[in-house]
């Protein structure tokens, strides 16, 4: 398998240094990962440091509570388009999902959406799923997929709780064949990915990339 084309190589603690995003593009450049998923901040300068190369540029909005308004979500999303991000993953208004307010969440979605399509860009919506019942989990795949995501996405590496291969069985079955499943937090070796992977995840976030595509031993650190 050609693992490093499935894998966002990722850096989103809070106090990385610009020295760290480098390393991050430039391992990124050697691993041929798909991507960078970098903090808001640091999306201008990943962009800068790719510059030539085929690593995409990741970034998140409301990220890692999901808690901000649609507009602050819509607005986050557009700097980050025009500062080069081809990828914003986006968390999931938790609480209005378990509070019923299911056309709020889908106004969430659809704003960032709608700003990241425009581009050309794909959003990816991060439910934090060791927040949810099954139930939650999956009434946020079907709003992801009336709402025009891209994907959907497990977890932010923040809260409790990481990807499961039961929470990819599950949102897999929800979305259908054609939308995209991310899974991250927890992914720290090859076998991890791969059973991610035939579950039905198409994408991978994680900090311990390297790791996952050199069967090297991975670090204990947050992504």
């Amino acid at each position: 398998m050609e693992l490093a084309q499935w894998i966002d190589h990722t850096l989103l603690r809070p106090d990385a240094s610009d020295a760290e995003i480098a390393q991050l593009c430039e391992e990124a450049q050697q691993y041929k990962f798909y991507s960078v998923c970098v903090n808001p901040y640091w999306v201008a300068y990943a962009t800068a440091a790719l510059v030539g190369s085929d690593v995409k540029v990741c970034t998140v909005a409301g990220f890692p509570l999901g808690a901000t308004p649609a507009a602050v979500k819509r607005f986050e999303a557009q700097r980050a388009i025009n500062e080069g991000a081809a990828e914003v993953d986006m968390v999931i208004n938790v609480g209005a999902l378990k509070s019923g307010l299911y056309s709020d969440v889908e106004t969430d979605i659809r704003t960032c959406a709608e700003i990241v399509h425009l581009a050309g860009g794909k959003l990816k919506v991060i439910f934090e799923t060791g927040l949810l019942n099954d139930l939650e989990k999956e009434m946020a795949c079907r709003i992801c997929v009336e709402s025009n995501a891209d994907f959907v996405k497990t977890s932010t590496g923040f809260a409790k709780g990481g990807a499961t291969v039961e929470d990819i069985h599950l949102m897999r079955r929800i979305v259908g064949p054609k939308m995209g499943v991310k899974a991250s937090g927890g992914v720290r070796t090859y076998a991890d990915a791969v059973k991610m992977i035939e579950a039905g995840a198409t994408r991978i976030g994680a900090s311990a990339s390297i790791a996952i595509v050199t069967g090297a031993p991975a670090s204990s650190g947050s992504y």
